[in-house]
């Protein structure tokens, strides 16, 4: 057992978290280099990989990394057993769909337990989805200060990957964010998606 900031982490959390965010790295930058298949793995195809896994990987890792935490530090301030678990078949679904040229990005959750109720269940959920929203903002402001080169590409993906995770997770389906934050609380659930799928819009169309 590990402890962090008073957070405890067993080594299997950390051993799931390290994982997910390899395969969500992974599969990000299948999606965003697609595989030719006609041409085959080109030694330039798998040269041009790095420089995008990187990117990936920083970006989705804090993304996806803050967003987990963000779940597991408010539910343990409301009392709750909290930890992080992957789903291996969703991790792999995710490779595999950005292999495909789509991506499906849920590779786990933060499972709790204890005696909560309906509204702290919501701030839980909602703790996630706000914490890409600020991770964009960040990313952005970060994008126009800089001028050019790796940074600027690693501060235009930041904005990206954190919108894309921010509005996937408030989708009001199954285990997903969304459907808990809808359940407790309705104006919170359009206050937190809607500025999030204009600004990603803005973004895309301006930038």
């Amino acid at each position: 057992m590990y402890q962090v900031a008073g957070i405890r982490f067993a080594r299997s959390e950390l051993r799931d978290l390290a994982l997910a965010w390899l395969a969500l790295a992974l599969a990000f930058t299948l999606f965003l280099e697609p595989v030719r298949f006609s041409e085959g793995l080109t030694a330039e195809y798998v040269r041009g990989l790095g420089p995008v896994f990187a990117t990936s990987f920083l970006t989705v890792g804090t993304g996806f990394l803050l967003h987990e935490l963000a779940h597991k530090v408010v539910a343990v301030r409301f009392g709750q057993v909290a930890a992080f678990r992957a789903d291996y078949t969703m991790l792999g679904l995710a490779i595999a769909s950005g292999l495909a040229g789509f991506l499906v990005a849920a590779p786990g959750a933060v499972y709790h337990r204890g005696r909560i109720t309906k509204r702290e269940n919501g701030i839980i959920a909602v703790a996630g989805p706000l914490t890409n929203a600020g991770l964009a903002t960040l990313f952005f402001v970060a994008f126009l200060l800089i001028d050019d080169g790796f940074l600027l590409e690693l501060c235009r993906m930041g904005v990206l990957i954190n919108v894309f995770l921010g509005v996937f997770n408030m989708i009001p389906w199954g285990p997903l964010d969304g459907r808990t934050v809808l359940d407790w609380n309705g104006p919170v659930f359009g206050f937190v998606l809607i500025p999030q799928v204009l600004f990603g819009i803005a973004f895309l169309s301006w930038f």
